[in-house]
């Protein structure tokens, strides 16, 4: 064991075990926090293990009620460790609707003689598949928009609408959501990036949870 591991000297934390990622409720007593990974059956969903979203109605029913206008083949894909507070919303391409004309209605899809032009209603324009890091927390009631990624470690605050992009590390809120910092330096954040330690062996990081939790970029780099 490395000297700087805070373990080393601790024999209570060897042979810990980690939370049982299979398990949708992970907190006893708690029906309101699901962990999504073993909750989801749409083939155009992945979600990493342990992202967790706390509702305290409709905790069970993410897929449909927050996930919105998912068609295909566009996939929404989020990472492992997030945090997803009541009411995050991702809204996807499907939503989008014909600009090139003087309505923006989708006449065909309401049947009888208008279904004759569905061609109007294909081909819309798309932005691709929605990411989401890893390790990215998300304030109650924020909507993402079609196509952004979000990236590792980033924080997205109380109701924001994500129109764009957030970079890794960032913290973003308003309508559209805009930078307000970035939570580490930019050498520190190459670093975090190059560590991932939502990568590392389930067995390492429960070894080293006080150091992912409380801990500097320099000690996290220091774990072997």
């Amino acid at each position: 064991m490395n000297a700087s591991d805070p373990t080393a000297s601790d024999p209570t934390a060897q042979g810990q075990t980690a939370p049982d990622p299979t398990n949708v409720h992970p907190m006893a007593g708690q029906p309101r926090v699901v962990l999504l990974k073993p909750l989801i059956d749409n083939p155009l969903i992945e979600v990493g293990e342990y992202t967790y979203y706390d509702d305290p109605e409709f905790a069970g029913e993410f897929e449909t009620r927050n996930v919105l206008h998912h068609y295909g083949p566009d996939k929404l894909v989020i990472g492992k460790f997030c945090a997803l507070a009541t009411g995050v919303t991702f809204i996807m391409n499907g939503a989008n609707h014909r600009m090139n004309g003087v309505s923006t209605y989708p006449f065909p899809i309401m049947g009888g003689d208008w279904a004759r032009h569905m061609d109007l209603v294909q081909d819309l324009p798309s932005r691709g598949d929605t990411v989401v890091g890893n390790d990215v927390w998300f304030g109650g009631n924020v909507t993402v928009m079609p196509g952004v990624r979000i990236g590792h470690g980033a924080i997205v605050s109380t109701g924001a609408v994500v129109t764009r992009d957030v970079p890794d590390y960032a913290i973003v809120g308003g309508n559209p959501a805009t930078e307000i910092k970035r939570r580490f330096s930019a050498e520190d954040i190459e670093k975090l990036v190059r560590i991932a330690w939502w990568d590392w062996p389930i067995e390492k990081i429960t070894r080293h949870v006080r150091v992912i939790s409380d801990g500097s970029v320099a000690e996290l780099e220091a774990v072997e």
